[in-house]
């Protein structure tokens, strides 16, 4: 396609977009990133979702102020507005991500555990971060363990074509930003 009709085709879609009302523009306001249409891809949820999308700017709720970037996750509400749901500093979301990749990883060998685990030493791995550590272990705590983790590790299986395909793309994207 030539550059003239790429330039058409973007006017073209320009003059489809209705304007901005007041409200969508304060609901805006300090975003940065924006990823619409969420519903349509989130997971079972698709198409049914009530999340219709995720944002990352400056914190829009009060208790992360502190911080200078957050990631929000937009609801629709009854009366069809859109509302933050979720909003986390950035930091946590990657802790979130490092925790979910760890025990990914742990779960594909577990296997090789009767139980999935072992009572006498539950310790994952502990994983440095912040000049600190963040002790990953499987929770002996629950009465229910040996059979929730049964099931735990049964749904990561049944899940595998929705967190493959996502995976991929993250590490697609992370192995750009190494040469960032």
């Amino acid at each position: 396609m030539d550059i003239k009709r790429k330039h058409e085709l973007l006017n073209e879609w320009k003059n489809q977009q209705t304007p901005a009302s007041e409200e969508d523009l304060e609901m805006n306001e300090n975003i940065v990133m924006i990823a619409g249409d969420y519903d349509r891809i989130d997971g079972r949820n698709a198409y049914l979702s009530n999340i219709k999308r995720l944002t990352i700017g400056a914190p829009a709720m009060e208790e992360n102020k502190k911080m200078q970037i957050a990631v929000q996750i937009w609801k629709e509400n009854t009366e069809g507005t859109l509302e933050v749901s979720i909003e986390l500093p950035v930091h946590q979301i990657f802790d979130l991500m490092i925790f979910l990749s760890r025990t990914l990883l742990y779960f594909k060998e577990a296997y090789r555990m009767p139980l999935l685990y072992d009572p006498e030493n539950p310790m994952v791995e502990r994983l440095g971060v912040q000049g600190g550590v963040l002790p990953v272990t499987v929770c002996t705590e629950n009465p229910n363990i040996g059979s929730d983790i049964q099931n735990f590790s049964q749904a990561l299986n049944d899940l595998g074509e929705l967190t493959g395909e996502r995976l991929r793309t993250l590490t697609r994207i992370i192995e750009e930003l190494e040469c960032y």
